[in-house]
């Protein structure tokens, strides 16, 4: 995978056959070393779960589309009651 604009691309198509309405609630690019929301991994520290992760979870995530083997991690959950 090149960059994190194509990861990403990829990573709606696969939500879009698999979860109706995706909505993107968290990511992360460890290339660059960086999430989305900003800081919500650094409560997770020697934890199992990575914080985007978590947060996605907590917020009904219902799909992690992980590109790369880690290298690009993308977590969504159906728009449902936000429509």
């Amino acid at each position: 995978m090149a960059d994190f604009a194509q990861a990403k691309r990829l990573a709606d198509a696969v939500a879009a056959e698999r979860v109706e309405e995706p909505l993107l609630l968290s990511w992360f690019d460890r290339g660059r070393g960086v999430e989305s929301p900003a800081g919500v991994s650094e409560c997770h520290r020697g934890c199992d779960t990575p914080g985007y992760v978590d947060y996605a979870a907590a917020r009904g995530g219902a799909l992690v589309v992980d590109i790369g083997q880690g290298a690009y991690v993308f977590c969504y959950r159906p728009l449902g009651e936000f429509a």
